[in-house]
């Protein structure tokens, strides 16, 4: 799973023009370390529900990868 949130993530990346990215840790903040800001949120939503059949902002704002893992739940 983790290997498909990279590959959404570099999707709404590239779709931007910004770089992609090699790999993603839990930690890492989806504003600042990964450099999304709010129409790339918004992107990414949209990607991960239609792949997950889930909403991750669905109870508030997602600040982290490993928020996002724990909302598919993939525990790290």
């Amino acid at each position: 799973m983790e290997k498909k949130i990279l590959e959404l993530v570099n999707t709404v990346l590239n779709n931007r023009g910004k770089k992609l990215l090699k790999k993603i840790k839990p930690g890492m903040s989806l504003r600042n370390d990964l450099d999304l800001d709010s129409l790339d949120l918004a992107e990414l939503t949209v990607r991960i529900e239609v792949e997950y059949d889930i909403d991750i902002f669905e109870d508030g704002i997602v600040n982290t990868v490993g928020e996002i893992y724990n909302k598919l739940g993939v525990i790290k």
